[in-house]
């Protein structure tokens, strides 16, 4: 007696193959027949001729802390999504030290929001253990982040990390990866992973084959820099013989468009030297960070509240000022090519509601002000924390990765908690079926669906997710080609797709027609442990 049997949909595996008819038996969390069933089954579902595919792995998102406080997943679950991978860009909440704890909390507030409940983890393997007490809906796996380490071994320091220093960020790493973190992520936009060298970094990598870890990258610069960028983290991967993974590959700034060509290229030449490395990108024209990342990097030595001082004495303001107005060297200066009337306002407190949404320019021109000054002034009023979605890349680019051999399809979505997020929070998986598979004919939708499904399985090593075969766990979702649709713009992003289903998540029914069944069949999984299937 199986406990379902999905019948008469078009199965597109996760292979890539072409969808085939046919119906998909689960027991016990797991796919035990594809192709004809004949047998008994608890619950029959027709599929009408919908596709059948693999639950979609969201291999690169920010909700380390959304899944604490929204565990039912609905936003992920609803458009398909049935794994997520977290502590990406150097950024998570762990591992976290008292000493430390303020600097590590304002960091990554603006990109994964906060937790009510308190942070009561101080390892890595702590914060896995309260997101399985959780109970969450939706599978997870989780990096060790680069800037949280270097946090918890030196704050914000901006110098080079002594060698014992790196030996207590080594062993912070070796635990993480212990417990069952699938490798590294470090995020060289941002303070402090920024603050690292290339050797730093590699020595600190030399830790990863061990355990067959990964390295993920925000890398140093995506703007004028992003081929000296690239070079610098396949340098790494070469030196220490590691497998890599460059996140959301993009040309950042009007000036730079066309040059992610460039970048696909070093990839390419990278792997034909035998170098196991991939990329990831969202669906989208826009990206999403913290207005922080605008500045100097300079700016944001000894943490967010050192830099708001330092946008609080004149001279200083003045020097910052003077230095965005100009193209850097040394450092990606995107508003110069980009323009602040493509920085939008995404997320702010209840004090300043109003302006989300808004570009930093048009509230500058409101204000009667330089654009440069209300960003500095948005930065004292929010105590740092403010989030922008900005419009600084090609479509043409876009598309470029996304047909790209070795790039799979992500979210990169925050966390944060705000009335105008970037709507690739609610919105990525079915705009890439939507726009780029049936409008665009981009993608074959079953080269779509590996992007989504067996291509990140392997890469972030889920164990046996991503395909519909036999013995796998039995994450599915039933959606329409033909209707599948992303309601969430730019302009009113919290809206759910179309066109979707039923999601199955280790074999429980966790969707139906458009509904949450709320039934906390998700697990996390450490990569050594990952071959079972069963939520029980």
């Amino acid at each position: 007696m199986l406990d379902v049997i999905i019948k008469n949909g078009k199965i597109a595996d996760g292979t890539g193959n072409p969808w085939y008819k046919g119906d998909v038996g689960i027991k016990d969390g797991m796919i035990t027949h594809t192709g004809y069933v004949d047998a008994e089954s608890r619950e029959t579902i027709d599929a009408q001729m919908q596709v059948i595919s693999p639950g979609f792995i969201d291999g690169h998102s920010h909700s380390d802390l959304l899944l604490l406080n929204d565990p039912q997943s609905d936003i992920k679950l609803q458009q398909g999504v049935t794994t997520e991978v977290v502590g990406n860009c150097g950024l998570a909440p762990a591992p976290y030290v008292q000493e430390h704890g303020s600097l590590l909390k304002d960091y990554v507030k603006p990109v994964i929001g906060d937790t009510p409940g308190g942070w009561p983890w101080s390892s890595v393997e702590e914060y896995m253990q309260e997101l399985h007490k959780a109970k969450i809906s939706e599978n997870v796996s989780t990096y060790v982040a680069h800037g949280s380490l270097r946090i918890a071994v030196m704050g914000f320091e901006n110098r080079p990390a002594s060698s014992d220093e790196i030996a207590q960020m080594k062993e912070l790493l070796e635990e993480g990866l212990q417990a069952g973190a699938i490798g590294l992520s470090i995020g060289l936009l941002y303070s402090p992973g920024r603050y690292s060298s290339k050797e730093e970094l590699a020595e600190l990598c030399t830790v990863l084959p061990k355990y067959n870890g990964l390295l993920a990258t925000h890398i140093r610069g995506e703007g004028n820099n992003l081929i000296a960028s690239i070079k610098e983290v396949l340098w790494i991967a070469q030196t220490c013989e590691i497998n890599l993974h460059v996140s959301h590959l993009k040309a950042a700034g009007k000036r730079n468009w066309g040059a992610v060509n460039h970048a696909l290229q070093l990839i390419e030449d990278a792997r034909a030297k035998g170098l196991t490395v991939t990329c990831d990108v969202y669906p989208y024209h826009a990206g999403s960070t913290m207005l922080t990342t605008v500045l100097p990097p300079w700016t944001l030595e000894g943490g967010t509240g050192k830099c708001l001082e330092r946008l609080k004495n004149t001279e200083v303001r003045n020097q910052i000022k003077n230095e965005l107005q100009e193209e850097q060297e040394d450092w990606d200066n995107l508003v110069v090519s980009t323009g602040w009337e493509n920085v939008v306002i995404s997320s702010v407190s209840d004090k300043n509601i109003s302006l989300e949404g808004k570009s930093v320019l048009g509230i500058a021109e409101a204000r009667g002000q330089h654009p440069i000054d209300t960003a500095f002034d948005l930065l004292i009023e929010e105590n740092g924390n403010v989030g922008i979605v900005y419009f600084h890349m090609a479509e043409n680019d876009v598309r470029d990765v996304i047909k790209s051999d070795f790039s799979l399809i992500i979210s990169d979505s925050l966390g944060c908690e705000t009335g105008k997020p970037h709507p690739r929070l609610y919105g990525t998986y079915p705009r890439l079926f939507e726009h780029y598979v049936r409008e665009n004919k981009i993608l074959r939708l079953e080269d779509a669906i590996r992007k989504v499904t067996s291509f990140p399985a392997q890469k972030f090593k889920l164990g046996k997710r991503g395909l519909l075969t036999p013995g796998y766990c039995a994450d599915i979702t039933i959606f329409d080609p033909e209707t599948i649709k992303a309601t969430a713009t730019f302009e009113q992003p919290i809206n759910y797709p179309e066109g979707i289903h039923t999601v199955f998540v280790n074999g429980v029914k966790t969707i139906a027609g458009g509904q949450n069944l709320r039934t906390s069949s998700g697990q996390v999984i450490p990569f050594h442990h990952s071959h079972t299937c069963d939520h029980h």
